[in-house]
């Protein structure tokens, strides 16, 4: 894959001419236009972004400050009542975002995706390469694209400009073109580059990507977001050219269960997954109800009635993200954990990573630097009721025997 990426540049795709023959003369009688045979060569092309370099850092400001303004107003995350369970394991992946993402479900009208897109005001910025289609990291080689990594081998100082994690959505209908990125053909026969219009996995790289109702997801873009998923890159092939980029995100799918079940391949690569149910407790959903048409009256003035909560909570986001690398578990509760995933025949060792990234991020929000079992048990039921086989004949649910099994093995 390293080799496809750090491809050398050439001049132009017809570089190569018709070889002559003897005795060749325009008067000459010759061979058949058709039975002219090119000698057969492996063109190797420059890549080029179609879309237009960025400003610089004064206009990119301007721009998102712009942005914000004309944007649509969105629930602030402090303001949802409840469902604790969802929101933690969403706080949890963007602490890691190498946990592998959210898998949420439950009945309609419980707003999932409200807390999902609510999100957004809580992310934390990152460095990126100013004007680059990838938001490549200027220090990590692993999300850089292809022309980022040239112009760093070609000793080029690169423009870096911080900015906000982006969460993109994928709608249901999207055509695979628009979530890989096409090439545009004409551009590569007439002047020799790979001239590529990136896709949504492109914009999602270091960000967010949200799919909702991701059970009733087409299974071709199922595929392209298992193939993503799985090695971190995009590959777009068309007309015997192929181009590929970094595509690492924070995968986030919602559904309802009664619409149909989930791709167990899919399934499997959601780092946690949390279920949400209808709140049953009359009081909750009446201040519920009511916080809402606040929002609706004056979104602006609800807004601002949780400024101080949200920059709380967001604080406590970056300081968590920059402490997570001190944070330590005994070796005794990693023995643990993996004992339940065996105990569980849970497949793979998936469970074992997952289950200890989302403890360490829970000690990182915590303000802890040393895991507890109080932090497992908190975590270990949203990373393993997923993964166990199904039984038809079970009653009991799935995160309910994960959590009858820790404290077997934890006691």
């Amino acid at each position: 894959m390293a080799a496809l990426l750090g491809s050398s540049t050439s001049p132009s795709l017809f570089s190569s001419r018709i070889p002559s023959l003897p005795n060749f003369t325009p008067h000459q009688s010759t061979l058949p236009f058709r039975d002219l045979r090119l000698p057969k060569q492996t063109h190797r092309l420059r890549v080029s972004n179609v879309a237009a370099p960025a400003a610089d850092k004064a206009a990119a400001a301007e721009k998102l400050a712009r942005a914000k303004a004309s944007q649509r107003p969105v629930y602030p995350f402090s303001a949802i009542v409840g469902q604790d369970e969802m929101k933690l394991c969403l706080l949890l992946n963007v602490i890691d975002p190498k946990i592998g993402g959210v898998m949420i479900m439950g009945d309609r009208g419980t707003g999932k995706s409200t807390t999902v897109r609510s999100l957004v005001d809580l992310l934390p910025e990152i460095r990126v390469v100013a004007g680059d289609s990838f938001n490549s990291d200027p220090s990590d080689p692993e999300t850089m694209g292809s022309d980022v990594r040239d112009r760093l081998s070609r000793g080029e100082d690169l423009p870096v400009v911080t900015t906000k994690i982006t969460m993109v959505d994928l709608p249901l209908g999207a055509t695979e073109d628009r979530v890989c990125g096409t090439i545009d053909i004409e551009k590569a026969l007439t002047d020799g580059v790979k001239a590529f219009e990136p896709g949504l996995l492109a914009k999602a790289n270091r960000g967010i990507l949200y799919v909702d109702e991701v059970n009733l997801l087409d299974d071709h873009l199922v595929d392209v977001l298992l193939d993503s998923a799985a090695s971190g890159w995009n590959t777009v092939e068309r007309e015997g050219i192929s181009i590929s980029h970094p595509a690492r995100f924070i995968l986030i799918g919602s559904g309802n269960p009664e619409e149909g079940e989930l791709r167990p391949q899919l399934l499997d690569r959601f780092g946690m997954h949390a279920q949400v149910g209808t709140v049953r407790d009359a009081e909750l959903r009446v201040k519920i109800v009511e916080e809402r048409a606040r929002f609706d009256r004056d979104p602006k003035g609800f807004r601002e009635s949780y400024n101080a909560e949200q920059e709380r909570l967001q604080s406590q986001i970056a300081v968590a993200r920059e402490s997570l690398s001190a944070v330590e578990m005994d070796h005794d509760l990693r023995v643990k954990i993996s004992k339940v995933c065996a105990e569980l025949n849970v497949d793979g060792l998936r469970g074992d990573i997952v289950t200890n990234r989302a403890a360490k991020a829970l000690a990182a929000l915590k303000g802890r630097e040393r895991v507890s079992a109080e932090d497992i048990a908190t975590v270990i039921p949203n990373c393993l009721r997923h993964r166990l086989r199904k039984d038809p004949l079970e009653s009991i649910d799935s995160g309910l025997l994960v959590t009858e099994k820790f404290y077997e093995v934890f006691s």
